[in-house]
């Protein structure tokens, strides 16, 4: 007898880069080369005072038993203290920061803990896949906000029916943004704390690209909590994956309105018991040791010369992009006439090159590809030149 799925996640599709990583490992067996460039990882290592931190810690022999659920108080301090440093932004550790086991499942769980079924969902198109599944698996309806070129990859939120606004149970954003690199000012992100006050709409605003600062003139990514106000109506995940290169490390944060983070708390207290006790209080070091700041600068600098290298050779594979100011990811054009699907998978299975499909991260994502900064430069430098050697083999 074949066991059923629940119907919950009957319909859910398998989670893209699962496949596409399954499909890259039977090419590596067959003595294929492949170059990822479609996954949002960083490469390089953590600075190795991080790593020092934690090893120190964990020959601790009193650092090896559960943890407090929701992370040490010095973890969550430790949080508190990187927001009033870089944002100016003052939070309870005890009432505004839930610790995560990296930010993706504080995302996931927030809209298990809040939404019942039929409850709208604003969702950003293209976005994170997780806020649209999470949604699904709990009854929710996904109401998807346009990310259009022609408005700087935001939401117009003049364009939501009043009738949808009102249903709202939560809005999501993310900035800088995920997949379209596109970046969001205080003011805007000001408009949309008012949006959310008016309807009565928990704001959850997903920032873990704010340290990742590609253009040195440019002002730092704010946080949404910088608004007036936006502690009563926003919440806000962030996590050290991309600010110290600690992605395996899952060590992510919710913070901001205290209700919300207290029913994400019971929530996922009855999944998870906490960290390692040990990575915890790397995390301190790597949030606020003063050695950070010229470590990131020089890691920005890496991905910088990255960026620069792809979208100096876009023009040659006919694509065009713009230049993205911070984040992890070029969003670029594909040619006219192919879908961003069948173009990656030529790039895949023709060059060994893996980029992401736009389409992935919605239907506004059609026409477009992610190439990721996560690789290394010389393997980045590699790709391209296939590509420029052989553009004939995907060209429409």
């Amino acid at each position: 007898m074949e066991l059923q799925p629940a119907d919950r996640i009957a319909d859910l599709k398998p989670y893209y880069f699962a496949q596409v990583g399954r499909q890259i490992r039977q090419m590596q067996a067959q003595g294929r080369d492949v170059v990822r460039m479609d996954i949002g990882a960083p490469d390089l290592p953590p600075p190795d005072f991080v790593i020092e931190a934690m090893v120190a810690a964990a020959r601790r022999p009193d650092r090896h038993a559960y943890q407090p659920y929701g992370g040490t108080p010095a973890y969550k301090a430790a949080w508190a203290a990187y927001y009033a440093r870089r944002f100016g932004v003052t939070l309870d550790p005890e009432t505004q920061v839930v610790g995560l086991i990296g930010s993706k499942e504080g995302i996931f769980h927030l809209v298990q803990a809040l939404v019942n079924p039929g409850d709208v969902v604003l969702v950003p198109d293209p976005g994170y896949p997780v806020y649209a599944a999470a949604t699904r698996i709990a009854g929710g309806q996904v109401v998807p906000m346009p990310l259009r070129a022609e408005n700087d990859f935001f939401p117009d939120f003049a364009a939501i029916p009043e009738a949808i606004a009102r249903r709202a149970k939560i809005l999501w954003l993310n900035y800088p943004n995920n997949p379209t690199g596109a970046t969001a000012s205080l003011e805007q992100l000001a408009a949309v704390v008012d949006f959310a006050r008016r309807y009565n709409i928990l704001l959850a605003h997903d920032a873990p690209y704010v340290d990742v600062v590609l253009d040195p003139a440019a002002p730092p990514p704010p946080s949404v909590l910088q608004v007036p106000g936006a502690l009563e109506v926003a919440v806000e995940f962030n996590s050290l994956s991309k600010r110290a290169n600690m992605a395996g490390w899952r060590l992510g944060v919710a913070v901001g309105r205290a209700d919300a983070l207290q029913h994400l708390f019971r929530y996922k207290s009855q999944v998870d018991s906490s960290h390692f006790g040990p990575l915890m209080d790397a995390a301190a070091v790597a949030l606020n040791d003063p050695r950070m700041e010229p470590w990131l600068q020089r890691l920005t600098e890496i991905y910088r010369t990255r960026r620069d290298l792809i979208l100096d050779a876009l023009p040659d594979l006919g694509l065009e992009a713009r230049t993205p100011t911070a984040g992890l990811y070029v969003w670029a054009r594909v040619p006219r006439g192919l879908d961003s699907l069948t173009f990656c998978q030529n790039l895949l299975q023709r060059h060994g090159v893996s980029w992401a499909p736009g389409r992935i991260f919605g239907p506004h994502g059609e026409g477009y590809v992610r190439i990721s900064l996560g690789t290394a430069t010389e393997r980045v430098r590699q790709a391209l030149a296939r590509l420029r050697q052989g553009r004939e083999a995907y060209a429409p």
